[in-house]
């Protein structure tokens, strides 16, 4: 593992968060055990998070977004650390997805075919998702929607596999010492990537 380039997505709007910590925690562990770590924390870069006129129109990347894709490209593994609020991702997180996971960056589509090139290949990625949902509920009653937009209409679509789920919750009734445990986890999980 001495030579995994670790990318670290925080997309937990707020930098004092349990998401925050575990992204830390993540990053400490893989750093430990010799891994190259960069952390982005996506509530801290300056970006519009809506794509004004879909794909049909340019709109020149932020510079903050310009450097977020190098990182992305640089990147073997990505760890995307975020809540699940309503289901799914914060929409800041897939404003940024919106943004950044462009045709020519993520995907290609071939010309007059609904096959698509998968730009993004070669990286795997885990998934770090705190929750106030129990976690048997959301993946056995409601069925991991948001886990699912992420591993298959998203990251599997650009061509990053595998991708490994990690769940924390709920959240909201956690003890101390059981967020304690789970930045232990974390910690260990990055160790181990």
């Amino acid at each position: 593992m001495a030579h995994q380039r670790i990318l670290v997505i925080l997309g937990h709007p707020s930098a004092d968060s349990l998401c925050a910590g575990l992204a830390q925690a993540y990053l400490e562990g893989a750093r430990s055990a010799g891994a190259e770590v960069r952390l982005l924390s996506v509530g801290q870069l300056g970006f519009d998070p809506l794509l004004h006129a879909g794909y049909r129109g340019a709109q020149p990347l932020e510079p903050d977004l310009q450097a977020a894709q190098a990182q992305i490209a640089w990147a073997g593994h990505l760890v995307w650390v975020y809540p699940t609020w309503w289901g799914a991702m914060p929409a800041l997180l897939k404003g940024f997805i919106d943004r950044v996971f462009l045709p020519g960056f993520a995907f290609k589509h071939h010309q007059g075919s609904s096959r698509w090139d998968k730009l993004l290949a070669g990286r795997s990625a885990e998934l770090l998702v705190t929750m106030d949902t129990p976690p048997w509920y959301y993946r056995w009653v409601q069925r991991g929607p948001g886990h699912h937009q992420m591993q298959k209409t998203i990251l599997g679509f650009s061509g990053i596999r595998p991708v490994r789920v990690h769940e924390y919750g709920p959240v909201h009734s956690a003890t101390a010492q059981r967020k304690q445990r789970w930045l232990a986890q974390a910690r260990e999980l990055g160790a181990r990537s």
